[in-house]
């Protein structure tokens, strides 16, 4: 069996599901499969990257707890959460004869997790899935939750679906094959945690980084911790309704800067997520929210940590600032037209702020570009 290290339940009812933390868990998965969810199949979803990755180790466990399965692979890359791409994994869900009652697996991170729990949402009207998170911005963000889709030309995530998995594993082995470019894009998710309301998981993450990022024992702490705020916050506030929307700090800006770079390798999710969230701080610092010191303080754990704090770091020429308010105008925490922001008071001092002044948004671009 496998080494399981820590447990995280997600208490929603007759919806409620475990999130499993520890190495090795894609070999056990046919065992601990077979164990929850006796007599299904499986339909697996994955990418070209992590079929090679990681595929045969899922297959091998599978096979050895006699399930049957079948495969659908598909690019790798944000440009695949499209509805071309959606529609092949749902035509190969269907192709493989997958009933209502078998399950869909997202094996992948989190382009593909949301691609996959989004067709699991619709193909044959609704059937279950299981995310397998093998980044670890997946394993500890859009793993869990139950929030899948697929972008727009309109915007970031604007269709989907709330769906949620029936079980998490995640193997803490699969970042041990991550490049030191996509472990701290990741790594960004797990600063944001400490930045909304933690600070003290803040000030432990400046103290164990290079623990987290060797692989030790901090790693899968910091992955559990995660997914224990998200999982409070998610059954607090499902829909995001309210203070769910407080997990999208630095994403209002982090997702109009992926947009104007096209989904594209010159701007993965996280390093947008860093480069938002040191903006997101000075904002709120340049209207007198936040103390500045806490921005400069952010932006040198995220720079040590290999990540963009500017929009000088991004690769080559963004567009123009009317163009970066449209995509946030398209956000989906805009009500009626009137921009909400997710602004701070401080490390830890995250809070909701509607009726931003756009005028001031786009001057405070503006200068952040010199």
């Amino acid at each position: 069996m496998a080494d399981i290290a820590h447990t995280v339940h997600v208490a929603l009812g007759d919806r409620a599901y475990d999130i499993l933390i520890g190495d090795g868990l894609l070999d056990a998965a046919g065992e601990i499969l077979a164990a929850r969810f006796p007599g299904r199949r499986y339909g697996i979803v994955t990418d070209d990257n992590v079929a090679r990755a990681q595929l045969p180790r899922l297959l091998a466990s599978l096979d050895a707890a006699g399930l049957g399965h079948s495969e659908i692979v598909l690019p790798a890359g944000e440009a695949t959460k499209s509805w071309n791409l959606l529609g092949q994994a749902v035509e190969g869900i269907l192709a493989a004869r997958l009933e209502r009652g078998d399950l869909v697996i997202a094996l992948g991170g989190g382009v593909i997790g949301d691609l996959a729990g989004f067709a699991a949402a619709i193909a044959r009207r609704g059937m279950d899935f299981v995310q397998m998170p093998t980044s670890l911005l997946a394993q500890v963000d859009s793993s869990v939750g139950g929030k899948t889709g697929i972008n727009s030309p309109q915007g970031k995530n604007l269709i989907g679906a709330f769906h949620q998995p029936r079980l998490v594993l995640a193997d803490l082995a699969t970042l041990d094959t991550l490049s030191p470019r996509q472990f701290a894009a990741g790594y960004a998710e797990v600063v944001k945690y400490g930045l909304i309301d933690d600070e003290d998981f803040f000030f432990w993450l400046e103290e164990h980084r290079a623990d987290i990022f060797a692989g030790g024992p901090a790693r899968g702490e910091a992955i559990a911790r995660c997914c224990a705020h998200k999982a409070r916050v998610v059954i607090a506030d499902e829909k995001e309704m309210g203070v769910r929307a407080l997990l999208n700090l630095g994403h209002t800006f982090g997702h109009a800067l992926e947009k104007d770079t096209g989904y594209s390798d010159r701007l993965l999710h996280g390093e947008g997520v860093a480069v938002g969230m040191v903006l997101a701080h000075g904002f709120s610092a340049r209207l007198g929210l936040a103390p500045s010191q806490d921005t400069g303080r952010i932006a040198a754990h995220l720079k040590a940590s290999g990540l963009p704090t500017t929009l000088g770091e991004i690769p080559g020429t963004l567009g123009a600032t009317e163009a970066l308010m449209d995509a946030i105008a398209q956000d989906k925490k805009v009500s009626r037209g009137a921009l909400t922001f997710i602004l701070t008071r401080g490390i830890g001092q995250a809070f909701i702020e509607k009726n931003v002044d756009p005028g001031a948004v786009a001057a405070f671009i503006e200068d952040m570009r010199d």
